[in-house]
């Protein structure tokens, strides 16, 4: 990466850490919060046949890690444009 500043590459540095802790968040919500705090109320709705509770602990924290892989992968490519480091 070829920065032009110093001032440049930290808020580079920021905004990709920034990005990244709110999708650590929501996979957290998603997977510890759903999946192991909530299951039992959650359980309560069901999703294709089963427990929503139990859905979310077994598939649905999986199916929500894989889709922020693909926004944090549409994010960055987005980031590195903004600060002309991207690899076209």
């Amino acid at each position: 990466m070829a920065f032009e500043s110093e001032d440049k590459a930290k808020a580079y540095w920021r905004e990709n850490l920034s990005l990244m802790l709110k999708l650590l968040l929501v996979w957290f919500a998603v997977s510890y919060g759903a999946g192991i705090i909530l299951a039992d109320w959650l359980n309560q709705f069901h999703l294709f046949g089963f427990k929503l509770g139990f859905w979310f602990a077994q598939q649905g924290a999986i199916y929500v890690f894989v889709v922020l892989i693909f926004v944090y992968v549409h994010q960055m490519n987005k980031l590195d444009r903004k600060y002309d480091v991207h690899e076209d």
